[in-house]
């Protein structure tokens, strides 16, 4: 697996890949990977002759500056890791070479945006667009591969994808859990071990709720402190807050 640090040397490399006409599939990532980020690296490689995965902490995306210095980094690992599920290139920017403008130019939704962790989060998504956006211009990807789990980034980044006519087919791919059932992610590592115990009930209690109240009513009963459970998009879709860790999932309805 190569590292490519500017996008002048994976243009160049791109370039070439595209006089042979190979295809390429895309998976950018936040890093302090796991078995959900691999499966979509497998999947890639699997369906394309070339995998590229972005490793980038985007910093515009977070609301809370504690949140985003807690954030969990591994690089060493993560790259052991891709290599293992075939990545052949693993493109690692820093803030300045993703944002020559210092985020001056950036990319709004203003309908599915601000409902759900957009209510709760300000700003969120237009960082997580913006960076999107970035990368998918920048990988010339024929596929993107994206995570259910955030099934409101997923909505939101296919729509973008479609809106503004881009080459680039977004493609969804399925949860990947814990055997407890708490959907893999990269802050699962964050919670404390008691709350760990306690976290496969938040899948539960979504998936058993009647609708979405009854899910929540379970949920607080619980002691979790719920910013939201509704339904959308035939899922029913939660965010909760465990020992200072927010974590989101969904089920279908």
């Amino acid at each position: 697996m190569r590292i490519i640090k500017t996008t002048g040397q994976w243009r160049a490399v791109r370039r070439g890949l595209e006089k042979k006409g190979l295809s390429i599939g895309f998976v950018p990532t936040m890093g302090a990977l796991h078995e959900g980020h691999a499966s979509l690296v497998r999947r890639s490689a699997k369906e394309n002759d070339i995998t590229l995965v972005s490793v980038f902490v985007n910093p515009t995306q977070f609301n809370d500056k504690n949140d985003l210095g807690r954030y969990p980094r591994t690089p060493e690992k993560d790259a052991a890791l891709l290599e293992k599920c075939g990545a052949d290139y693993l493109f690692a920017p820093d803030f300045e070479e993703l944002y020559p403008d210092e985020y001056r130019y950036r990319v709004s939704e203003n309908r599915d945006s601000l409902v759900l962790c957009g209510a709760h989060r300000p700003g969120h998504f237009d960082g997580v667009l913006t960076a999107v956006m970035k990368l998918l211009n920048i990988s010339g990807a024929d596929r993107a591969y994206f995570g259910e789990k955030d099934y409101q980034q997923y909505m939101l980044v296919k729509g973008m994808a479609e809106a503004f006519f881009m080459r680039t087919r977004i493609v969804a791919c399925k949860i990947v859990r814990e055997a407890d059932g708490l959907a893999l992610s990269s802050r699962n590592r964050l919670l404390p071990a008691r709350d760990r115990e306690r976290a496969p009930l938040f899948h539960r209690h979504l998936s058993a709720g009647a609708n979405a109240r009854q899910s929540r009513r379970m949920l607080e009963k619980e002691g979790f402190a719920v910013d939201y459970v509704e339904e959308k998009w035939g899922r029913r879709l939660a965010a909760i807050n465990l020992g200072g860790v927010r974590l989101i999932d969904n089920v279908e309805i």
